[in-house]
């Protein structure tokens, strides 16, 4: 034997005592026994690690040491890997040996850009330290509640229009569960026509040929904010070899997007066909829904749907999974989405390969978001035409604004793809809000850059923006007025992008942090901001940090008098 392995010899020779115990962290029975009870009889898989992590999150509030040793020891992982998945993800409580676990009730206030505008940091500061101490207050990013601002999550419990009245009631009441909001259920929706098209398909009476005919024709693009094309899509996908797979992008975190949760909230089962014929036509037999965290009505609605259509034989024995986010911002990066669904942290991939060759597991993916699919059964039902006949300005198609910010009637605005911002907001928004005067707009949410409102006649589209140094992304519009102050308003999108970033590449995780040191001095470096902006578009790997600085460059060109007045 080679006794210079052997670490009591080796303890021995630097005159040190031998170890006694096992080296590591040891796993205690109790800890493991209570994991066990949690797990019960799910799987062990490695890709269900984030969802095992829920359930103790969930239960203690919290992730101690014990229960991630006990849970690594359960799921034959290093105890490192479960901890760098539990240590990215902002809803996950990582708990220090000995330190008390968090208290039982978390109240978010959201802090993103519509809800800053609405008063958050007023209802923040006056909840903070007022609520007891079996409850703490956090800030949180943009909840996908935009057109409620400001918003504060109390529990699983969304609170629009939110007032410290009004949190103060629902934790008395102990209403720490999210609302489940009206909807059509199988029933109601078979009796208008639902799963038909679906039915046809699985008849025989269309096929898959023209079913990806119909949708090339209509001119849909994907519409999570890339655009591309989605007949040539399923094209694409359905040309490798198989088993090929189906993700479906429910992170929809971007600040001001909020039209995926209306439509799941309030018509699951027409995005459960457009899914199911998807998959229908390119021969893909797994499907993953990955949905947000901060979307726990619109979860407990889609499993309730995927429990019964499963049950109903109309998925054809094609697995569907729901998957939980866990509050990273990132994750709705397609590639980031595919690591976490894995169980890994939300790092984007380099590309080439693309997810279309090698994607979820390594296998050919087709990835397409919420409201892309919601547009499956009307295009096919009412024909291709119909769709591409919508559009103004030269435009083909229509569009789901989230509309938010100081217009009289925000939310979801189902409109012509190529309207102006000015025809938004005065025939579909009701106008301005009472006392605001239009000055700006942010056409794409957060990294979508802030127009001016001499900009006001652009067509909303993809293709339209860019030359501005803009892009429509999501369609999320949020309206700005002359009682906005443009600098905070693009520090607080910046703030953002510096604590969503992954980290994983320096010039997009130094960079944003970088950006929100220079832009809290009260004079702008111009120049220094111009190089960075551009060092971080050049360099960093996703579009998160490519992106960033759209909002601080837009500033800098439509709204000098804003950086003058800071200095």
């Amino acid at each position: 034997m080679d006794h210079g392995a052997c670490a009591p010899c080796a303890d021995r020779s630097a005159g040190r005592e031998p170890r006694t115990e096992p080296r590591g962290r040891q796993v205690e029975p109790a800890a493991l026994a209570e994991v066990r009870a949690l797990l019960g009889g799910r799987p062990r898989r490695r890709d269900l690690l984030i969802e095992h992590l829920h359930l103790i999150q969930d239960f203690y509030h919290g992730l101690s040491a014990r229960h991630l040793a006990a849970l690594a020891k359960e799921m034959r992982l290093p105890y490192a890997a479960v901890w760098e998945v539990a240590s990215f993800y902002a809803h996950f409580d990582l708990v220090p040996d000995g330190a008390p676990m968090p208290p039982p009730v978390t109240v978010r206030i959201c802090e993103s850009v519509a809800c800053a505008m609405k008063g958050a940091d007023r209802l923040l500061a006056e909840l903070e330290g007022s609520l007891g101490a079996g409850v703490r207050v956090v800030k949180a990013p943009c909840m996908g509640r935009c057109e409620q601002a400001p918003v504060a999550q109390v529990g699983h419990n969304h609170i629009g229009d939110a007032t410290p009245a009004a949190v103060h009631s629902a934790i008395e009441r102990g209403q720490f569960q999210p609302a489940i909001p009206p909807h059509l259920d199988f029933a109601d929706y078979n009796a208008a026509g639902g799963y038909s098209l679906l039915r046809e398909c699985l008849a025989g009476r269309r096929t898959p040929e023209q079913v990806m005919n119909a949708m090339a024709e209509s001119g849909l693009r994907g519409l999570g904010g890339a655009g591309f094309p989605v007949g040539q899509k399923w094209r694409l996908i359905s040309a490798q070899p198989a088993p090929r797979l189906l993700a479906v992008n429910g992170d929809e975190g971007e600040p001001g997007t909020f039209k995926d949760r209306s439509y799941l909230e309030s018509d699951p089962h027409r995005i459960i066909e457009g899914i199911l014929v998807a998959a229908w036509a390119v021969e893909i037999e797994t499907i993953v829904i990955y949905l947000r965290d901060e979307y726990p009505g619109a979860r407990e609605i889609l499993a309730r749907a995927i429990a019964t259509v499963t049950a109903s034989g109309l998925a054809q024995g094609r697995d569907i999974q729901l998957r939980r986010g866990a509050g990273a911002y990132i994750c709705g990066e397609e590639s980031a989405m595919l690591e976490s669904i894995e169980g890994k942290r939300g790092l984007p991939r380099h590309k080439p390969p693309y997810p279309s060759e090698v994607g979820l597991f390594g296998r050919p993916t087709l990835i397409h978001n919420i409201e892309t699919l919601y547009w499956v059964r009307d295009i096919l039902e009412r024909g291709p035409s119909w769709f591409s006949s919508q559009g103004r300005n030269g435009r083909r198609g229509l569009r789901s604004f989230s509309v938010s910010g100081r217009v009289r009637n925000p939310g979801v605005k189902l409109a012509p793809a190529g309207i102006t911002v000015r025809e938004l907001i005065d025939e579909f928004c009701g106008g301005m809000a009472p006392g605001h005067t239009f000055r700006g707009y942010l056409p794409g949410g957060a990294s979508g850059g802030i127009l001016p409102a001499r900009l006001d006649s652009l067509p909303l589209d993809f293709g339209t923006l860019e030359a501005y140094g803009s892009f429509i992304g999501s369609a999320a519009v949020v309206v700005l007025s002359d009682q906005d102050d443009v600098r905070e308003i693009a520090r607080n999108l910046m703030r953002f992008f510096a604590e969503e970033s992954c980290g994983q590449c320096s010039p997009c995780r130094v960079g944003t942090q970088k950006a929100v040191e220079l832009m809290e001095k009260p004079v702008w470096d111009e120049v220094l901001l111009t190089q960075l902006s551009e060092a971080m578009r050049d360099a960093s790997i996703c579009g998160l940090g490519q992106a960033a600085t759209n909002p601080l460059l837009s500033v800098l060109k439509y709204f000098p008098e804003d950086v003058k007045r800071g200095a």
